[in-house]
């Protein structure tokens, strides 16, 4: 790992992280290009790449190996695409990549000379280890943009204020396009981004507390539960949970969750095949009704296991 030297010249303020990813896509392919998507993979991101004019294609993951491409993956598809999305800390998984897996991944894009495009709005919200962008891996630097935003970090979602750090020459070209779309971010917008960067120093800290502390609320509930089984958590405002040994998938158990309880969550197959099986669930609500809703989870799913007494 090394310090890298950024400047201005390396950043773009955009509206939000999503326009970054569109944009940096954009920039970086061209029409009918190959873009490779780690599965399981944020909901809009196969509609952003074929909105750039990418055909997106699908590297496959396993719970067991906690949704971590293998390089066996990656070397399988990695032949003529052109760009590689990548997300630590993970939604919907709550994984996060640490050195081995980006030496790995940096390893396959140097070879197979891809983009890697990297998508880092959870990077504030570590519960395990530490975050590491691969933008900082030995010879990265000038095949990396990195995705950023204040949604998370600073809960201003609505305010759509995100950034793209990459070469200069990516920047120049993200500059082009931005005169000739959205002109940039409305300027009340980026005062209030650096009131909270100058004026509130444990904001972060504070927006990220009660995740962390919602996510060992789960982890005592779902230590009892014999239906349920939690995916590593080590970053982010998700939870997955496998819900596989109650032989419904994660369409089937969303939606009879729903009915049962009016307690909603994501199906896994929204974030694509790797995650079948599995739901997604939100720490966003306060500690009381998101312990009731652990709970009430956990229980429905035991109604779907049989017992071995």
């Amino acid at each position: 790992m090394q310090c890298i030297n950024t400047t201005a010249n390396n950043v773009i303020i955009t509206p939000g992280g999503q326009a970054g990813l569109f944009a940096t896509h954009v920039a970086l392919a061209n029409q009918g290009d190959i873009g490779l998507i780690i599965d399981p993979f944020y909901a809009t991101y196969p509609t952003t790449l074929r909105s750039a004019g990418l055909n997106p294609r699908m590297v496959k993951t396993i719970p067991e190996n906690n949704f971590i491409p293998s390089a066996k993956e990656l070397n399988k598809n990695a032949k003529n695409a052109k760009t590689l999305l990548i997300n630590s800390p993970n939604n919907p998984t709550g994984t996060v990549y640490d050195e081995n897996n980006l030496f790995e991944i940096s390893r396959v894009a140097i070879e197979n000379d891809l983009w890697v495009i990297s998508d880092e709005v959870y990077d504030t919200q570590i519960w395990v280890g530490k975050h590491i962008s691969i933008r900082s891996v030995d010879n990265m630097e000038n095949r990396t943009a990195v995705i950023g935003s204040m949604s998370k970090s600073h809960a201003m979602t609505g305010s759509r204020l995100g950034w793209v750090v990459a070469p200069e020459q990516v920047i120049e070209k993200l500059s082009d396009l931005a005169c000739n779309t959205n002109y940039g971010v409305p300027g009340f917008i980026k005062d209030a981004g650096l009131y909270a960067l100058t004026q509130m120093p444990n904001i972060e800290k504070i927006v990220a507390e009660p995740f962390f502390r919602r996510r060992g609320i789960a982890e005592k509930i779902i230590k009892e539960s014999p239906a349920i089984r939690m995916q590593p958590s080590l970053g982010g405002m998700y939870l997955m949970l496998d819900i596989r040994a109650t032989e419904l998938n994660g369409i089937e158990f969303s939606k009879a969750l729903l009915e049962a309880t009016n307690i909603a969550v994501m199906p896994g197959e929204s974030f694509g095949e790797s995650s079948a099986g599995h739901i997604r669930v939100a720490m966003t609500i306060s500690d009381d009704k998101f312990e009731y809703a652990t709970r009430s989870i956990c229980s429905f799913a035991s109604k779907f296991t049989t017992s071995t007494d």
